[in-house]
């Protein structure tokens, strides 16, 4: 399922590959992460892949965040629905990249290359 195109300002690394700075399609895959977080009840972390003219460029973890538990787990002014964005935070230590879609929230985090 494409979850919207992102644009990341900086060469970072996704599942510890380099991924270099560009326009990407993020597309959520059928994949759940392994292993399973214990106390987890829901199967809400999978993978995604940042495309680039159809070819898969790199693959993360994603955190997927139902609508109404957002405020729960982040203070920030969430992306407009269908929308996206991409943040540098704690201290330029990791960029997140937040989309809203359908419903859910899914948050990426990549560390600087």
């Amino acid at each position: 399922m494409a979850l919207g195109t992102v644009r990341i300002p900086r060469a970072v690394k996704a599942d510890g590959k380099p991924l270099a700075a560009g326009s990407y399609q993020v597309r959520l895959t059928p994949e759940e992460s392994k292993p399973d977080a214990v106390g987890a009840s829901e199967k809400l972390e999978r993978w995604v892949e940042f495309v680039q003219k159809g070819s898969v460029k790199g693959r993360e973890v994603v955190s997927i965040v139902p609508q109404a538990e957002i405020k729960l787990v982040q203070k920030d002014t969430p992306p407009a629905t269908n929308g996206s964005k991409v943040q540098m935070l704690k201290g330029n230590d990791y960029m997140r990249v937040w989309i809203n879609k359908g419903g859910n929230h899914y948050l990426i985090h990549l560390v600087p290359a």
